[in-house]
């Protein structure tokens, strides 16, 4: 019953014991509240055929002559989870988590330890960046509570993490196709020491791993001090169009005829970011690595501060088209990998 000691100290309502005990059994999502998540999953995935080309397609299904419990090869989704039956029309255009600045909850700010490993919630306005491997979790858990007291609903672009605030807000970034998308952490988990977030399917599908399973992330919270900006360059830009305005002032739309604008720490638009670092010297470094092989028509890569952290951005770009094309670009000519963002 060590177990069951170590996870009666976590946050949230538990089931009976009896249910716990059969609960335990199973391999799926995780989160504090053993009535949404069971425990810190070990995968048993099931996709080994190829990703489909179709947004919003459902994750093959083991054999019925394969036994449930071996595992084939890391990520695939997990054995007793997956897509909905029904996948709603136009999830892609789902827009990201608007964030706000909001109180912390106090119950999932408590420390708390779940398989006998103890997590301490952020509780103050501290960066995080964080990379590894992250996750999705889908209709076994839609319409149930999460760690917040919310229920989940796998069609929201929301997050789970064992550690970051609830309610926060974090960009979220597929370091493999440079996808990028900004959810609310509104849950715990994933207590898995190979699993760093857990993702509604709907992030996951704009970030394009549902098929895989998981894959290698970028999580960087978002602070107040960034936040309050995003919502007044939001303000800024509802009121701009509300007037009209000439494009002989507008650097976005210079861009856009061929032009090349200075970008300032103080720009914002959409950015093709190469890192975010904690060290101004370290941002410099990798500027230097990157000059050599950088294409004469590209804006060049400039170190920006922004919410406690040094940026290597190269941009502002008219468009996300516009950006993509200029990654494609590097990659192509320096095997340089990027992502996009918008500030």
């Amino acid at each position: 019953m060590k177990v069951l000691r170590s996870l009666s100290t976590a946050p949230g309502r538990w089931p009976g014991a009896v249910a716990l005990l059969s609960l335990l059994s199973v391999s799926a999502c995780t989160t504090v509240d053993l009535s949404v998540r069971e425990e810190p999953r070990t995968p048993s995935p099931v996709n080994t055929a190829p990703a489909s080309s179709t947004p919003g397609a459902s994750a093959p299904s083991s054999s019925a002559a394969e036994p449930a419990s071996v595992a084939k090869k890391p990520g695939g989704y997990y054995l007793d989870d997956g897509p909905a039956d029904k996948v709603p029309e136009g999830l892609l255009d789902t827009p990201d988590a608007e964030p706000k600045i909001e109180p912390f909850a106090k119950g999932p700010s408590k420390p708390y330890t779940v398989f006998e490993q103890t997590y301490v919630p952020i509780t103050d306005n501290r960066p995080f960046v964080q990379r590894g491997k992250g996750s999705w979790y889908g209709k076994k858990f839609h319409g149930q509570r999460t760690a917040s007291g919310e229920i989940y609903d796998m069609f929201k672009m929301t997050a789970a993490h064992p550690t970051l605030p609830i309610p926060s807000y974090a960009r979220v970034t597929n370091l493999r196709n440079g996808k990028q998308v900004v959810v609310r952490i509104n849950d715990r988990g994933p207590f898995h020491s190979e699993r760093i977030i857990d993702l509604s399917y709907t992030a996951a599908l704009k970030l394009g791993y549902v098929q895989s399973g998981s894959t290698e992330l970028e999580v960087e919270r978002l602070l107040p001090e960034e936040i309050a900006r995003l919502q007044a360059d939001k303000r800024g830009r509802e009121a701009a169009a509300k007037t009209p305005s000439s494009t002989a002032d507008d650097p976005i739309a210079r861009l856009a005829g061929g032009g090349t604008p200075p970008v300032a720490a103080e720009s914002t638009g959409i950015f093709l970011q190469f890192g975010a670092y904690a060290q101004a010297n370290n941002a410099q470094a990798m500027r230097e690595r990157l000059l050599p092989g950088w294409p004469a028509d590209l804006p060049p890569p400039t170190v920006v501060q922004s919410g406690g952290l040094y940026r290597l951005h190269s941009g502002p770009f008219a468009s996300r088209e516009q950006a993509a094309a200029a990654a494609q670009q590097l990659k192509a000519v320096s095997q340089i990998s990027t992502a996009i963002v918008q500030r």
